[in-house]
C-alpha cells in the first residue's frame, strides 16, 4: 500500500493519479493534515518516503529557471511544482517516464487548442508543452496535430446557436468484462424495454421542443449497444426522432451498431431508412482467444460478417473500435488484428488503451506482467496501431484519456478526410452544447463565455422509468435562457 500525507486538499488530486499512473496496481490511501511540516510525503512500500517540502518546491523552480505565471496564483503554482518534483522522484525510482508527463486530465488536447486559437505556431507550442508538462515529444507533436485537425471540423458549426444529441441505449448482448458503463445484458431487462422507450420519447419530444429554435448539428446514439433493440424497437425509436427534430442543420447521425452478435440486416435496413451516416462496429479485437476471455459471445468471423452485410447495404462511413492491452495479449496479436482490419478497411479507427476501471469485472490483476512490462507492450501496440492507421488512409483527429488508463497512455481516433466523427470532437473540445437523453446520461450546456453547467440523469433504468417527469424538469431548468 502507498501511504500520501497532503499538507492541502488542493494538492490531493493530482498527486494521487501521478502515483496511480506510476503504481497502477497499488493501493492508495491520501489523507489531508493541515499540521503537516511537508506539502506531502509518500511511503511507498519497501521503497522508504518521498518527501515534498518548500525547500525541494523552490530547488526545483531555481534550477529551472522560471518563475511564477503572471496571473497565477500561489497555490496554483505551489501545486504545479509539487506535481513537478514528485514525478521527477518517481522517474528516478521507477526508471521510467511517462508519456503524458504530470498531465492527468481527459483532454489534453483543449490544452494544444487553446495555444493555436492564441496564434501559436508549431515550432513554439511543442517546446513549450515537452518542459511544462515533461510529456514526451512524440505527444507533443501528437497533441498539436489532432488540435488543428479539430479546429478545423469545428468551424463547420455554429457552435454558439447549434447543439448536439446524445441518446442512451443502456443495453447490451452480455457486459464485457472491461466495461465499466452503467449498461446491463438485455436479458435481464427484456420485460421493460419498451417502458423504457416511452420514457426516452418523452425526454426527447420535451428537448425536440424546448429547442426548435436551435441549430441541430449533430445526433450520436449510444449506449451500450442501440442495436441489442429489436428492429421494431429501433423503428420506433428513429421515428421519433425523426418526429421531434429538424435534420436542416444535421451533418451527422450516428448508431453505435457496436456488438456484431446484435446486428441483423432487418436492423441495418431500419438504420438505413432513417437516414443514419455513421455506424460503428466494434471488434475490440480480432484474436478469438481474447474475445473469449473478455466475454464477448461472438466470433472473429461474425464481425467480418456484420461488416461486409453493412458495406453491401450501402454504409460508407463505418468506424471499429480496437482495445490495446487485453488480456493475454501481445504485440503480434495487436498486429495480427490490424491486418485484419486493414482487408477489411474502415473508414474510421478508434484506439483505445485499456483502463481499468472499479466498476469492471478486470482488475489489473489480470494483466500480464509488472508496470515497466505492460507500458513497454501498450507502446507497442499503440506505433502498430499508428502505423496500420497511415498505411489505411487514416489521420488522428481526436484523443482523450481515462483514469486508470493502463501505461498512462490515451485513446486516440483515426480519419479519412472526410470521415471523422464531429460527435467526438464535440465531447472533447466542450465547444458546443451537447443534450443528453436516457438513462446515465450527461447533458453539458455551453455558454459564450465557455462556462458549462451540466445535468445528468439517474443510471438505474428503472428509476428512470418512473422519475422521467423529475429527468425532464433538470433538463427545463439547465436550457432555459
Amino acid at each position: 500500500m502507498i501511504q500520501v500525507i497532503c499538507k492541502s486538499e488542493a494538492y490531493t488530486y493530482n498527486v494521487y493519479h501521478i502515483i496511480k499512473a506510476f503504481f497502477p496496481s497499488e493501493e492508495t490511501t491520501v489523507k489531508t493534515e493541515e499540521e503537516a511540516s511537508h506539502y506531502i510525503s509518500v511511503t511507498l512500500p519497501d521503497a522508504g518516503r518521498i518527501v515534498i517540502g518548500k525547500e525541494q518546491v523552490e530547488e526545483a523552480v531555481r534550477y529551472s529557471g522560471e518563475d511564477m505565471e503572471r496571473g497565477q496564483s500561489s497555490v496554483a503554482h505551489i501545486k504545479y511544482w509539487i506535481d513537478i518534483c514528485l514525478y521527477r522522484e518517481f522517474e528516478k525510482l521507477t526508471g521510467q517516464s511517462l508519456a503524458w508527463g504530470i498531465l492527468t486530465g481527459v483532454r489534453p488536447t483543449k490544452i494544444a487548442m487553446q495555444k493555436l486559437e492564441k496564434g501559436w505556431e508549431r515550432e513554439r507550442f511543442i517546446p513549450w508543452f515537452e518542459k511544462k508538462f515533461q510529456v514526451s515529444r512524440q505527444k507533443a507533436q501528437l497533441s498539436f496535430e489532432i488540435a488543428g485537425r479539430e479546429r478545423a471540423l469545428l468551424q463547420k458549426l455554429d457552435c454558439e446557436k447549434g447543439y448536439s444529441l446524445y441518446v442512451g441505449i443502456p443495453f447490451c448482448p452480455s457486459v464485457c468484462t472491461y466495461c465499466s458503463f452503467s449498461s446491463g445484458e438485455i436479458g435481464a431487462f427484456k420485460d421493460r424495454v419498451w417502458d423504457y422507450l416511452g420514457a426516452l420519447q418523452k425526454e426527447l419530444a420535451f428537448l425536440g421542443n424546448a429547442y426548435a429554435g436551435r441549430k441541430l448539428n449533430t445526433i450520436y446514439i449510444g449506449g451500450g449497444t442501440p442495436t441489442t433493440l429489436t428492429a421494431d424497437q429501433l423503428e420506433s425509436l428513429l421515428a421519433c426522432i425523426d418526429r421531434c427534430f429538424s435534420r436542416e442543420f444535421l451533418l451527422e447521425y450516428t448508431v453505435e451498431a457496436g456488438r456484431p452478435d446484435s446486428i441483423t440486416q432487418e436492423k441495418l435496413q431500419v438504420l438505413k431508412k432513417h437516414g443514419i451516416t455513421r455506424i460503428s462496429i466494434n471488434p475490440q479485437s480480432m484474436q478469438q482467444k481474447t474475445l473469449d476471455v473478455i466475454g464477448r459471445r461472438h466470433s472473429v468471423e461474425a464481425i467480418v460478417d456484420a461488416y461486409k452485410m453493412a458495406r453491401k447495404m450501402g454504409f460508407d462511413n463505418i468506424n471499429m473500435d480496437l482495445i490495446a492491452g487485453l488480456p493475454g495479449e501481445a504485440a503480434a496479436d495487436m498486429a495480427d488484428t490490424l491486418r485484419q482490419l486493414r482487408e477489411l478497411g474502415p473508414d474510421s479507427l478508434t484506439v483505445h488503451s485499456l483502463a481499468i476501471k472499479r466498476a469492471a469485472k478486470m482488475g489489473f490483476g489480470d494483466l500480464e506482467g509488472n508496470t515497466g512490462e505492460i507500458s513497454r507492450v501498450l507502446s507497442d501496440m499503440i506505433a502498430l496501431a499508428q502505423e496500420a492507421a497511415c498505411q489505411m488512409g487514416l489521420s488522428p483527429y481526436y484523443l482523450y484519456r481515462q483514469k486508470n488508463i493502463a501505461g498512462n497512455f490515451e485513446n486516440v481516433g483515426y480519419a479519412k478526410e472526410d470521415k471523422a466523427g464531429i460527435y467526438n470532437v464535440l465531447i472533447m473540445e466542450e465547444k458546443q452544447t451537447i443534450v443528453a437523453c436516457g438513462a446515465g446520461s450527461v447533458s453539458k450546456r455551453v455558454y459564450p463565455d465557455g462556462r458549462i453547467e451540466r445535468s445528468e440523469n439517474v443510471k438505474d433504468v428503472s428509476q428512470y422509468i418512473e422519475r422521467i417527469g423529475e429527468m425532464i424538469e433538470r433538463k427545463r431548468v439547465l436550457l432555459e435562457d
